[in-house]
């Protein structure tokens, strides 16, 4: 299954699945709006199939809270100066940083150094709390989508802690789709299958990584998370990014791929 979310017109904000035809992806069908989603119309008999890039793509989600992981990657930790975790180093982003593809991320005028953060995200089907070493955590995933954890760099470092670096408005893009289609996780005898996260800036590119060299893997992720907090339907969990994060300027386009999940694209604006 994958899907998307955008503005039908009489701006009706509708999801629908999605299908890859070609190089494209298209938005084909209508679908049941998730449960959390309330200003989403449920159900939708006038859709035309159409390719993603012709949508009005919104963010595919709609958390009550994302729950992000810091310096989950060796050479992320490293460049940044700092050592490995030991546990799983969380932060929150609020709902209100949500953007969607093709949005504008404002660059707020409190910060002098804007970074981008490629990232695969996690989306969560059905409540969980307190999954433990024996419990399969993928009945858990709805599927995973593609986020950029936009940071004001100097703002997380001279706070000490992480919100308003992390939290500003546009600061969190996600989509287009969202899949069940591939599998990072994997449990028991049933393998992870890495997925490869690519970030461009103006074309170049800044970052590659794999989900598997992962400090911490997704099921353990959950598992750590879940000892802490409930997480919802809709929930978002980023989880870490590569080596290559840098900064960006007014006017600069920045695209964040993942396999099988297409291509994330914002531009950046001075507020």
């Amino acid at each position: 299954m994958r899907y998307c979310k955008f503005l039908a017109p009489g701006d009706i904000p509708i999801y629908a699945f999605v299908e890859q035809r070609g190089d494209t992806l298209w938005a084909v069908r209508p679908m049941q709006a998730p449960e959390e989603d309330r200003a989403a119309q449920p159900m939708s008999s006038v859709f035309e199939p159409a390719p993603l890039r012709d949508l009005q793509l919104l963010a595919p989600v709609a958390p009550s809270k994302i729950v992000c992981i810091g310096r989950n990657y060796r050479d992320h930790a490293t460049e940044m100066g700092n050592e490995v975790p030991k546990e799983p180093l969380l932060f929150l982003k609020p709902p209100s940083a949500l953007l969607g593809p093709g949005g504008v991320i404002r660059m707020p005028s409190l910060s002098k150094r804007i970074d981008y953060e490629g990232e695969l995200g996690v989306v969560i089907a059905r409540r969980c709390r307190n999954l433990g070493p024996e419990d399969d955590v993928r009945p858990y995933i709805r599927g995973y989508t593609i986020v950029n954890d936009v940071t004001a760099r100097d703002l997380q470092k001279s706070d000490g802690q992480w919100t308003r670096g992390k939290g500003f408005d546009t600061f969190c893009p996600v989509g287009p789709i969202v899949s069940d289609e591939i599998d990072p996780c994997g449990f028991g005898e049933t393998a992870a299958t890495p997925v490869t996260l690519t970030t461009r800036l103006n074309g170049a590119v800044k970052q590659q990584g794999s989900t598997g060299d992962l400090i911490f893997p997704i099921a353990h992720l959950l598992r750590y998370i879940t000892a802490v907090m409930t997480l919802e339907p809709g929930d978002l969990i980023p989880t870490g990014t590569p080596a290559g994060v840098g900064p960006v300027n007014p006017g600069d386009r920045i695209q964040v791929e993942v396999d099988s999940l297409g291509v994330l694209e914002n531009t950046f604006q001075r507020e």
